[in-house]
C-alpha cells in the first residue's frame, strides 16, 4: 500500500513533523543555518544542492515559518531561522549524536561548547563544567578529533563553518565577521 502524499489532515505531529522536515536537504538547510548560514548561494555552495531543489524547500522552510526570509538584509536576501526553527535544535543535536555515535568510527566530527566557560556538552545539551543546559546562542560548534580537514578549506562557506564558532552567528560577508548572538524573530 502507497502512502499518501500528505499528512496534513491526520492527528500524527510526528507525521506532519515529516512533512515539514523529514526530507534529507531540508534538514541539512536547517542544520547549516544553525551554523550561520543565510545567504542562497551560500546554501547552495556548501550543500552542493541544486538550485530549483533548493528553492523550493527554502520557499516551503518559509511558509512554515521555520525560517523568515529578509528581503532588506545589508548583503541581499538572508534565511533565518525564527523561533520555531531554533526550536528543532534539539532534534538536530540528537541526530547529529546519533550519527557520531554510530557512523564516525575516526571519533567525533563536531564538539560542542558552552561558549561561556568552555565546557562540552553531553548529549542532552548540558555543560559538564557548569551544569547548564546551555541555550542555542551559547553554543560554540568546532572541529572535533574525527575531522576531516581536506575538505574544510575547499571554499569560503566551508572555511567559515569549520572555524570555531557560535551557533546562530551568520558567516562573514565579504571577510568580515557579524556577531549577532540573538535569534531571529519571525
Amino acid at each position: 500500500m502507497t502512502l499518501p502524499n500528505t499528512y496534513a489532515d491526520r492527528n500524527c505531529p510526528l507525521a506532519r513533523t515529516l512533512e515539514v522536515v523529514g526530507e534529507r536537504w531540508t534538514l541539512l538547510i536547517i542544520r547549516d543555518a544553525f551554523c550561520g548560514v543565510r545567504r542562497f548561494g551560500d546554501f547552495a555552495t556548501q550543500l552542493g544542492i541544486p538550485r530549483a531543489v533548493l528553492t523550493s524547500r527554502l520557499k516551503s522552510l518559509v511558509q512554515e515559518g521555520v525560517l523568515a526570509r529578509d528581503d532588506g538584509a545589508a548583503a541581499g536576501v538572508e534565511y533565518r531561522l525564527t523561533a520555531k526553527g531554533i526550536a528543532l535544535w534539539p532534534v538536530v543535536r540528537a541526530l547529529m549524536n546519533w550519527g557520531e555515535d554510530f557512523y564516525s568510527p575516526a571519533g567525533t566530527k563536531r564538539v560542542l561548547r558552552h561558549d561561556q566557560d568552555g565546557g562540552r556538552l553531553d548529549h542532552e545539551g548540558r555543560c559538564q563544567d557548569c551544569g547548564l543546559v546551555v541555550p542555542v546562542p551559547e553554543i560554540r560548534i568546532e572541529p572535533g578529533p574525527g575531522f576531516d580537514t581536506t575538505d574544510s578549506d575547499r571554499d569560503p562557506v566551508s572555511s567559515a563553518i569549520n572555524t570555531p564558532r557560535r551557533l546562530l552567528d551568520p558567516l562573514p560577508v565579504g571577510g568580515s565577521p557579524r556577531r549577532t548572538g540573538a535569534p531571529a524573530a519571525q
